[in-house]
């Protein structure tokens, strides 16, 4: 049977050691995955890399890379920083073994919906030629599904977004879904609904594929509002999600983007999903 990784988006509020070093501190907490956060620009050098990678192979760790934060697909101005911040994140992904690239999907910039998902779609598809041509390493580009309503980023867009490549993966943040929704978007029948979804437009076996991110989030009257912990109230809950996915054989790097607690919840997810395998 296929089985999800876990593991923490960026350093928790009880590691105080260096980035590269922290393997031995996920492995330890029975951890399997870690993604590298350059949502401020990509500072990671390649000495540091380098050492991050080797501690993640001793230690069983599987890397990823989130982008940075400034990335809008939809604004065609933007294009070469765009270019830019995703080539910086193809050579970290490159110096530190990591094949996904998480990518923000970013605003509408005043334009309707379609409009924007149209001006996206020319933004990734230079992105990807450019990729090409210029030799980058060999990465999945993951397109976030987004937590405010007035970004580009349903499920659906990110679905349209993703189809047409196989280097492009979705990265379902179902937080995000969550807060967009204004907390409807919960429970066993709105999981399977979205999974269904990814299957019937992706195929199943690249659906299964498909990254995610989980935390339970605050929203306000205009979609995401802040991360929170397992302790606190609200949602998305994971148990049906996680009974979902062990169900249907995903394969997924689950990362958990709690606040300050990542790494304890992301391990209290483990052990709830791994609860509902056979």
């Amino acid at each position: 049977m296929s089985k999800l990784l876990f593991g923490p988006a960026g350093c928790d509020e009880g590691y105080t050691g260096k980035v590269a070093d922290i393997p031995a501190y996920l492995a330890e907490n029975g951890l399997d995955a870690f993604e590298v956060q350059c949502g401020h620009g990509v500072r990671m050098g390649e000495a540091a890399a380098k050492t991050l990678k080797g501690n993640a192979e001793r230690h069983g760790i599987a890397l990823s890379v989130h982008a940075p934060y400034f990335i809008s697909l939809a604004n065609p101005e933007r294009l070469e920083g765009n270019i830019g911040y995703l080539r910086q994140s193809a050579e970290l992904a490159g110096w530190l073994g990591a094949r996904r690239i998480v990518v923000h999907t970013g605003a509408l910039m005043g334009l309707s919906r379609e409009d924007a998902l149209d001006a996206a779609k020319e933004t990734v598809k230079s992105i990807l030629e450019t990729a090409r041509a210029e030799g980058w390493p060999d990465v999945l580009f993951c397109l976030e599904t987004m937590g405010k309503i007035n970004q580009l980023g349903t499920l659906e867009e990110v679905l349209d977004l993703c189809k047409p490549d196989g280097r492009l993966l979705p990265c379902v943040d179902f937080g995000h879904l969550y807060t967009r929704s204004l907390g409807s978007f919960d429970g066993a029948e709105a999981f399977a609904s979205a999974l269904d979804v990814i299957e019937r437009k992706l195929g199943a076996e690249r659906a299964r594929d498909c990254h995610i991110h989980f935390s339970k989030i605050a929203y306000t009257k205009s979609g995401e509002s802040k991360h929170l912990t397992f302790d606190d109230d609200g949602g998305p809950d994971w148990a049906p999600l996680a009974r979902l996915l062990a169900e249907r054989s995903y394969r997924s790097t689950v990362i958990c983007e709690c606040r300050g607690t990542q790494t304890r919840d992301a391990a209290a997810m483990k052990q709830v999903y791994e609860g509902y395998l056979a």
